[in-house]
């Protein structure tokens, strides 16, 4: 379909326009379409118009149906009303709809209180429709009595029509221009659009005419903390809750084009600059000026600070069915309570990094491969709490989200995504399988291949709409992880990607926000096939090639340490003395060099020197070391 996220839209064009064309391209995908023709048959002597009908049925495809209701305008209501869920309807059109409304062989009848009744239907519709309709209004005003009430009984069907119908498309010269587009709230208005200025504020839509949103209580943040020797005594937590989030009581809608904001354009590239200037030996940092160039645009600065404060959420969720093949029942919550506890690797990796931990449940999807993953409310759910968890992180000061997940088939479902949004094959994005023992499972392998194939095939007419994928395929872990994505963009807080799920939740946030991969950083492939490919459709370069795999987020936390060293370094170095810079090494401006021998370097002092006169030394100060003789700080040196 070309467009997402309706069940009932209103196609209106003038004569010739291409809106028949355009409705019926809307259904061009759907094995079944029952067509309901509305026009009355006419003059049989009238072969122009019988021409008209003939080309219009020649079009239709040979699976449609065909269903009459030229006979009695209220039928129309009454085949709506009887519609079911599994089908898709084509009406076209209301214009032959309201002339047979108006022919005097239906008099006396009330139009209004019929087109009400019209509207009503299609506002309690279970099937999916496509009304077509001419747009009249843009003509002169008839000259007739019947001209006239014509144009007034269409005006007042299209009116009535585009209020119950959820998107409504004008179609001018074949070319479709969407005035009423759908949303996933009846009453909810367009979401606010932030612009660059807006740095601190989160981008929602508030819902003024809906009841407020239910709170739902936030997972506890933990702030796990090193052990004091390697080997800690057991029983002894290393972590626990800091603090109860609070909530945000604003409703948001999350829909497909929202414009969020980018990363200064400029400052990552005038980072990068800048590193060329300083004083390091040899090639400088590498292709870790890529982390430079990133933090200065997500900062907005050309000197980028070290990431302070960072934040794992760790999305706990399994997939049911043959995604989840090959893993060992209750491991996933096993190692989701450990997190909990403070325990297990991913604890204290975030500890050894100085990151807080928040443990989130998302719900459990069902087997793709034969039936839908999530329902749709469940995934309008699973993004507005994603976005929420990075909004909290925001408030708190969090300068950095990691992303991490664990859960039984979660390399299945991102596979599955991957084949959706760039076509990929499952074979080729879904990694080999790995028991406790260390062995390969083929068998597994080649159960999550069929899993996602039949899924795949079950879902081959399906929309590939953003949540149309997170419902049929991605899960609830992927669509928490695309409302992270959605809502740590609007606060500028950039997101560090490790794995599947980050990569698979990047991919469907395309078409809900293009500007969120721009706020997101992969730190190591991790030898996922699947991750290889969406960062290569995403222009996002892995830093490091680590091979680790403890887990999603393991990679990205052992590499935080690293990418703060980078930051910190890039930030306090000096500028070379070349370019202007002033050289470590010589004495200060305003204390001539002395003559005195007492103050030789002691390592050029003579070993059977009878007068050993040297000066106390001084700690060291950041990157220097000590000479042993009385240094003052050179006055190019940056503070970090």
């Amino acid at each position: 379909m070309s467009v997402d996220g309706w069940n009932t839209v209103l196609v209106l064009g003038g004569i010739r326009s291409g809106k028949s064309e355009f409705a019926e391209s809307l259904v061009s995908d759907a094995p079944v379409v029952r067509y309901v023709a509305t026009a009355p048959e006419g003059d049989p002597e009238d072969t122009e118009w019988a021409t008209r009908l003939a080309a219009h049925r020649a079009r239709r495809p040979g699976s449609w149906t065909t269903e009459e209701t030229t006979e009695d305008p209220r039928r129309l209501a009454d085949v709506l009303e009887s519609a079911e869920p599994n089908e898709l309807l084509l009406v076209d059109d209301l214009g032959g709809w309201v002339t047979v409304l108006l022919d005097p062989d239906h008099q006396p009848a009330d139009d209004v209180a019929t087109i009400a009744e019209l509207a009503e239907a299609i506002r309690g519709c279970a099937a999916r429709v496509v009304l077509v309709s001419p747009e009249v209004g843009l003509s002169l005003v008839p000259t007739t009595p019947l001209g006239r009430a014509f144009t007034d009984a269409l005006g007042a069907a299209n009116r009535a029509v585009a209020d119950a119908c959820d998107a409504v498309v004008l179609v001018v010269a074949g070319q479709p221009v969407w005035l009423k587009s759908p949303v996933t709230e009846p009453s909810a208005p367009a979401p606010v659009t932030a612009s660059p200025a807006a740095a601190a504020a989160p981008v929602v839509a508030s819902l003024a005419d809906t009841e407020p949103t239910p709170e739902v209580q936030l997972p506890d943040v933990l702030t796990p903390t090193p052990p004091a020797a390697p080997t800690a005594e057991p029983g002894n937590p290393w972590a626990a809750p800091t603090m109860a989030l609070p909530m945000v009581s604003t409703g948001l809608v999350i829909q497909p084009g929202m414009e969020l904001p980018m990363p200064d354009e400029y400052a990552g590239p005038q980072a990068v600059d800048r590193l060329a200037t300083l004083d390091v030996p040899g090639a400088g940092l590498g292709v870790l000026d890529r982390v430079v160039g990133f933090a200065a645009a997500t900062q907005g600065t050309s000197t980028p600070a070290a990431w302070g404060s960072a934040r794992v959420l760790l999305l706990h969720g399994d997939h049911a069915g043959g995604a989840a093949a090959g893993t060992v029942a209750g491991e996933s919550a096993r190692r989701a309570a450990q997190a909990r506890a403070g325990q297990g690797a991913l604890a204290r990796l975030a500890a050894e990094s100085g990151a807080s931990l928040q443990v989130v449940d998302t719900p459990a999807s069902a087997p793709i491969e034969d039936q839908q993953a999530l329902a749709p409310e469940q995934v309008e759910s699973a993004l507005r709490y994603g976005w929420r968890l990075a909004e909290q992180a925001a408030d708190a000061g969090v300068q950095l989200l990691v992303l991490a997940a664990c859960g039984a088939g979660t390399e299945a479902a991102a596979a599955a995504v991957l084949a959706a949004t760039a076509g990929a094959e499952p074979p080729a994005v879904l990694g080999r399988v790995i028991t406790d023992s260390g062995e390969i499972d083929d068998a597994a392998w080649m159960i999550r291949c069929a899993a996602v194939r039949d899924a795949l095939h079950r879902t081959r007419r399906s929309s590939r709409g953003a949540k149309d994928i997170l419902a049929e395929l991605g899960g609830g872990d992927v669509a928490v992880a695309t409302g992270v994505l959605l809502g740590a963009t609007a606060r500028r807080v950039p997101v560090l990607l490790d794995g599947p799920v980050g990569l698979a939740a990047a991919m469907v946030s395309r078409d809900l926000a293009g500007q969120a991969r721009h706020w997101c950083l992969l730190a190591d492939h991790g030898g996922h096939p699947a991750v290889r490919l969406a960062a290569d459709v995403l222009g996002l370069t892995p830093l490091l090639d680590l091979r680790m795999d403890l887990g999603e987020g393991a990679n990205a936390l052992v590499a935080l340490p690293l990418l703060r060293s980078v930051l910190a370094l890039s930030a306090a170095l000096p500028v070379h003395p070349s370019l202007g810079g002033t050289d470590d090494t010589d004495p200060p401006a305003d204390e001539p060099e002395s003559t005195d021998p007492s103050y030789a370097d002691p390592d050029l002092t003579e070993p059977d020197s009878t007068e050993p006169d040297f000066a106390e030394p001084v700690p060291a100060g950041p990157g220097r070391a000590s000479t042993g003789v009385d240094e003052q700080p050179a006055s190019g040196w940056r503070a970090g």
